[in-house]
């Protein structure tokens, strides 16, 4: 299982400045990752990101997180029985820590001993019909019983469904937002619920509140910690297509209730089942997959990309000069782009390529995609 590999604890150093890391100016969990495997450390990384991005072309300082602030933050998360949990630890879902860049830190709050169970996720509209919202409960029963903590968004609807279904047996709520911000606000009393019950999750800071990018972030997080995404109900367009195709990247399963093929709330339930999703009657429908699955391995052992927090900060010695940036920037334009074309194009050692799209990034001057996609972002 995967609460029975070993873990690591980072220090309370460690985590002020992982945060700090994570919180300052143009850090995200890809460019995180980078900066720990380069530096061998946390700390060594917040020393090097102003002479990094000033290579890189930024025209001002870039903003790095105050330890002031970090322990503000903290201080928060302790007044409201939050609890900080660093990729690698044993808290950390699994299943989360596997997928391409996962978040290096989240806020969880509630019964932590969920998140060593398999989960599931249901998702689905949040204007769900009454029949949807019915047989969403009866499916997160059915799955509750047998084991699995059902994972959702707590948005109306469907998300709601699942959630008041599965809180007696288990059930994890992501946030678009931080861990203490209210959305929707008819859910206030189920979020509250569900951080004593069962578990809450973001990556978000304290106070947080969500904005519309923000819920497609959420969606990775909820396939993230799950094997498999069931959706119920879905329009074509619907926020719950995001998170199925998220499922697929992942390489977690699919599944989709059919529905009226009159119903607009069907058009996306039934378009993944034409697409080749796993078709859901009942519960059991989705348990057979799963079981083989579940059987081969609990859950991935190790967080993906990233090397722990070592003992003493080593950055590695890499040479990079005017003349090699140039060639990596001339590879780049306002297209996507994979990093090993990149390589292949300017024939520079990888570990150089890697470092000059480090600084670039930290500059501000181009964009990460997923799947090693990158592009240069036009100066306004």
């Amino acid at each position: 299982m995967a609460g029975e590999n070993p873990k690591r604890m980072l220090s309370d150093e460690q985590r002020l400045n992982w945060l700090r890391l994570i919180r300052s100016e143009n850090v995200g969990p890809v460019i995180f990752r980078e900066l720990i495997n380069h530096f061998g450390g946390s700390g060594a990384a917040l020393e090097a990101i102003p002479q990094l991005s000033r290579r890189g072309g930024a025209r001002r300082e870039i903003k790095i997180f105050s330890l002031q602030a970090a322990e503000a933050e903290l201080k928060l998360a302790g007044r409201i029985g939050a609890s900080l949990v660093a990729l690698g630890e044993t808290d950390y879902p699994a299943w989360l820590a596997s997928v391409d860049a996962p978040p290096p830190l989240i806020y969880v709050k509630g019964a932590l001993e969920l998140l060593r169970r398999p989960m599931i996720a249901i998702v689905g509209a949040r204007n769900g019909s009454a029949i949807g919202q019915k047989f969403t409960r009866m499916l997160a029963a059915d799955l509750g019983r047998e084991g699995f903590v059902i994972a959702s968004g707590l948005a109306r609807g469907i998300d709601t469904a699942a959630h008041v279904s599965s809180l007696e047996r288990g059930t994890l709520a992501v946030l678009a937002g931080g861990i203490d911000s209210v959305y929707p606000p008819e859910n206030a009393d189920l979020q509250d619920a569900i951080g004593k019950q069962g578990v809450l999750l973001s990556e978000m800071p304290i106070g947080y509140r969500p904005r519309g990018k923000d819920f497609p972030r959420r969606n990775r997080l909820v396939s993230g910690v799950s094997v498999a995404v069931i959706v119920v109900e879905a329009a074509n367009r619907s926020g719950s297509l995001i998170t199925a195709r998220l499922a697929g990247e992942q390489g977690r399963e699919v599944f989709a209730v059919p529905g009226n093929p009159l119903d607009p709330r069907a058009g996306g339930t039934n378009k993944l089942l034409r697409d080749g999703a796993g078709l859901v009657t009942c519960a059991e429908d989705v348990i057979c997959v799963l079981e083989p699955i579940l059987g081969r391995a609990a859950a991935p052992t190790s967080p993906k990309g990233i090397s722990f927090e070592a003992a003493s900060d080593s950055p590695i010695k890499v040479d990079v000069g005017q003349s090699e940036r140039e060639q990596v920037i001339g590879a780049l334009g306002v297209s996507p782009v994979d990093v090993d074309e990149v390589i292949r194009t300017t024939r520079l050692p990888a570990r150089q390529v890697q470092v000059i799209l480090l600084e670039l990034d930290l500059a501000g001057r181009i964009e990460r995609h997923g799947s090693q996609l990158v592009s240069l972002i036009q100066p306004e």
